[in-house]
């Protein structure tokens, strides 16, 4: 299994010293996990910015690390079109 890793930072929530339970900011980075069966190394993590740039920044972790991801099912041919 190839996995990613979402991260969210919890920095200067709660009072100096302290964390608040739950809580984090709507920002963080993506990072994939190492897997010596697949050949992957982690490189840097990509940072994204609101949850609108989660996905962008999946997609730009799993590009870096040379993934191929192969699409199959009838949920997904509503995205795929053969020319």
């Amino acid at each position: 299994m190839i996995e990613l890793r979402v991260r969210f930072w919890t920095d200067n929530i709660a009072p100096k010293g302290r964390i608040q339970p739950k809580h984090a900011w709507a920002h963080g980075v993506v990072r994939i996990e190492p897997n010596e069966e697949h050949g992957i190394k982690p490189l840097s993590p990509v940072p994204f910015n609101s949850l609108m740039e989660v996905g962008t920044a999946m997609e730009k972790v799993l590009i870096k690390h040379g993934i191929v991801l192969h699409a199959e099912g009838k949920k997904m041919q509503k995205y795929l079109k053969t020319q």
